[in-house]
């Protein structure tokens, strides 16, 4: 199955899309990765989706990547002994460590790294900024704030910390099991929530033993701050906009949407752009203007993927989301302002063998406009610097290891190929020209750009470009 664009589509599983018809449902609609929420998903949940992930798989035959999302640390206040309080702007009000029910003075906070964090002149935005509290006193015991927008708090809502570094990392005992039980299976991306930080990183990375590449999600002002040291620390980024736009002025997200993809870019990171893309279609046919045009700013940024949440796991309309999201992206690709948006943001090359191999296929291609770019990868590596550079042409990955492939799903413009690694050289060409026609890309007496590494399985090396025409006798060659 050979998409026609080249940004991909991240789909969320849940209620509306669990069973493994409808799964391949949304495959044939457009979606080429799919997200397992471990907020909702018991482990015998995740277990039975990611084996009918895999029997879609094998039926359609293409690599499928599938990501697990962490929940990350829940912050709730505790309960009112009347279900819940009005409060008047300017007030005071207390967060404590007291488990009494709350009253409208005053509510347990059963956090105490909240208490042990927070500092006088830090904001608490409660139930996603619908009250919004400024700190004026703190201890390890307690926070007193003055109510500064919002009038009204009701039992465990969640608690946001805009300003707030917390001393303990994002991982949660519950992570730690869901980690234990992911490792067992085959994931292929582990989604890390409320990121603070590039040490956040280094823990999971230890757990995880080089088993899953790490997607950070960027949703809190602690991260932006620390953007170019996290996406250093990691293996994709995601623009997570919902927690965002609770914890940062909106009108400072979109802005911030294209610092982060630009910065990933760069980094020759994937980034996925999240949250209420088509929000309107869980409930409704069809989206919004509005929305339409998020998502189309999202592909003319150059983004790696954009991500449906609710719409594919909840909505009423699965399957037509995916379509439209397919839709859009297509639409916008061939828009002949496309090319001259995305290219005018590719990054530099850096000083390193693949960037300057990728950067040679790229130009050679605008010369000669081959049928496409065949790059041999082993570990993705190749792969990403050749999706770095954005060329008009697609990009056919071609690797031995179907985990690599099922990676690169979630990479910009790669349609991923496992196959049995080359004998030699000519093996290797004769591979690529011979792909390159049976998944439709060329035909016979089409020329493609093959790049590898030479010699042939050492991973990193990648060092030889080269330029095949494919024989009309190889058309009919298995």
């Amino acid at each position: 199955m050979r998409r026609t664009r080249r940004v991909k589509i991240l789909a969320t599983l849940g209620p509306a899309s669990s069973e493994e018809p409808m799964i391949r449902k949304l495959h044939e609609a457009g979606a080429d990765v799919f997200r397992i929420n471990m907020s909702h998903a018991s482990h015998d949940l995740m277990r039975t989706l990611v084996r009918r992930i895999r029997n879609v798989e094998a039926e359609i035959g293409r690599p499928i990547g599938i990501l697990a999302d962490l929940q990350g640390p829940k912050l709730r206040v505790g309960a009112f002994a009347d279900s819940s309080v009005d409060l008047e702007v300017g007030q005071e009000f207390t967060l404590d460590d007291n488990p009494a029910p709350g009253d409208n003075t005053r509510v347990n906070l059963p956090h105490p790294e909240i208490l042990e964090a927070v500092q006088a002149g830090h904001r608490l935005l409660i139930d996603d900024g619908r009250l919004q509290l400024l700190a004026i006193e703190a201890d390890d015991h307690h926070v007193r704030c003055r109510v500064t927008a919002g009038n009204k708090i009701s039992n465990r809502k969640g608690v946001s910390l805009p300003d707030t570094i917390l001393k303990s990392g994002p991982l949660t005992p519950k992570d730690r099991a869901d980690i234990d039980a992911l490792l067992t299976e085959e994931i292929d991306w582990l989604a890390l929530s409320f990121v603070q930080r590039p040490e956040d990183l280094v823990e999971v990375r230890k757990i995880v033993q080089g088993k899953f590449p790490i997607l950070s999600k960027i949703e809190k002002p602690q991260a932006v701050r620390h953007l170019d040291e996290i996406i250093s620390m990691s293996d994709a980024i995601m623009v997570a906009r919902g927690d965002l736009g609770v914890e940062m002025p909106v009108e400072d997200v979109p802005g911030i949407q294209k610092r982060i993809t630009r910065a990933a870019r760069r980094a020759g990171k994937p980034v996925v752009v999240a949250t209420q893309m088509l929000e309107s279609m869980i409930s409704a046919p069809v989206p919004t203007r509005a929305e339409v045009s998020d998502v189309s700013t999202a592909v003319y940024e150059g983004a790696d993927a954009v991500m449906l949440s609710a719409e594919s796991a909840a909505g009423q309309y699965p399957v037509e989301a995916v379509a439209m999201m397919d839709a859009i992206a297509k639409k916008i690709e061939r828009d002949p302002l496309y090319p001259g948006i995305v290219f005018a943001q590719r990054p530099a090359p850096l000083a390193t063998e693949a960037d300057a191999i990728s950067l040679a296929a790229r130009e050679i291609s605008e010369t000669l406009m081959p049928a496409a770019i065949v790059t041999y990868t082993a570990t993705g590596t190749t792969g990403l610097r050749m999706a770095r550079e954005r060329p008009q042409l697609p990009i056919i990955g071609i690797s031995p290891v179907v985990q690599t492939a099922r990676r690169l799903s979630l990479v910009w413009g790669i349609h991923c190929v496992v196959t049995e690694d080359a004998r030699d050289l000519d093996d290797m060409v004769s591979r690529a020209c011979r792909i390159a026609m049976q998944e439709g890309f060329a035909r016979p007496d089409d020329r493609i750009l093959v790049t590898a590494g030479v010699p042939l399985r050492k991973p990193g090396a990648t060092n030889m470009l080269r330029i095949a025409h494919i024989d009309p006798a190889d058309a009919d060659t298995k």
